[in-house]
């Protein structure tokens, strides 16, 4: 079976609850702080949109399991498209597909969708060795013309972020035990990427005046490793477009924030 045959396949549909305690550690896990209550707290909690990712991300595991790809492959980019206020508590019930597949020569990109009346969210993953199938390589990156310079804020990420933001759901040992990190080539383990991506929401909601959970569109193309602890720079421009950097270097590019 090759990797082309899985496109269009089917994951399955889950029913997924939560509770307003799950809201407030997913908005701590990021970077909200004890004075933004409306986060925090529950008597006055709006839940941030990216927390839906939480609850969808059974199903790139399931394709993984299913034998799609093997350990070798990596998630891409993110896309989040918002629908709907999440609930203070609830459930969810989501559907879960293979997208498109596209053929890169030495490697794959699969893309996951997951959609429920709240939000539509795509996971794209690359994953080597599993391309040469003869598919389509996809839409070419555009080219990124030059641009004035934009407004620059920091993202400041914390030690013990990766190890909190496990308790979300993402489990992966590359996040907390350094034995796996290492066999990645990262001496340490490293931030999730939508821990980093959702952290980024944060400074750029109040750059922009806005509030982080009337965010409606969220993109971003992972392009480097974050280390728990990292200060990151974060240059956005007018339309909500972004990119993250580490030390001068791309760690989120192709980014998009958009806010009600």
């Amino acid at each position: 079976m090759s990797a082309g045959d899985w496109a269009g396949r089917d994951l399955g549909e889950r029913t997924v609850g939560y509770d307003e305690r799950d809201a407030i550690i997913y908005a701590l896990s990021v970077g909200a702080a004890a004075t933004d209550l409306d986060l925090v707290f529950e008597d006055r909690l709006r839940v941030l949109p990216s927390f839906g990712l939480t609850l969808a991300q059974w199903a790139p595991d399931v394709l993984a399991e299913a034998g799609a790809f093997d350990d070798r492959a990596v998630h891409g980019s993110q896309t989040l498209e918002v629908h709907r206020p999440l609930p203070r508590s609830g459930e969810l019930r989501l559907s879960a597909r293979v997208g498109d597949v596209w053929d890169k020569g030495s490697a794959a990109v699969f893309d996951v969708i997951v959609e429920c009346a709240e939000f539509t969210a795509t996971w794209s993953l690359f994953a080597p060795g599993a391309g040469g199938f003869g598919g389509e390589r996809g839409p070419a990156r555009a080219a990124t013309d030059e641009r004035p310079a934009g407004a620059t804020a920091d993202v400041t990420t914390f030690p013990t972020q990766a190890a909190l933001y496990r308790l979300t759901g993402d489990r992966h040992h590359i996040h907390i035990d350094p034995a796996a990190s290492a066999r990645i080539g990262q001496t340490v383990p490293i931030l999730q990427g939508l821990c980093t991506l959702a952290a980024t929401t944060l400074v750029l909601a109040s750059e922009q005046g806005a509030h982080p959970a009337d965010l409606r569109s969220l993109r971003g193309r992972f392009s480097g490793p974050v280390i728990p602890g990292d200060v990151l720079e974060v240059e956005s421009w007018h339309g909500g477009d972004f990119e993250l950097r580490r030390d001068g270097t791309p760690v989120i590019s192709d980014g998009l924030a958009v806010f009600a």
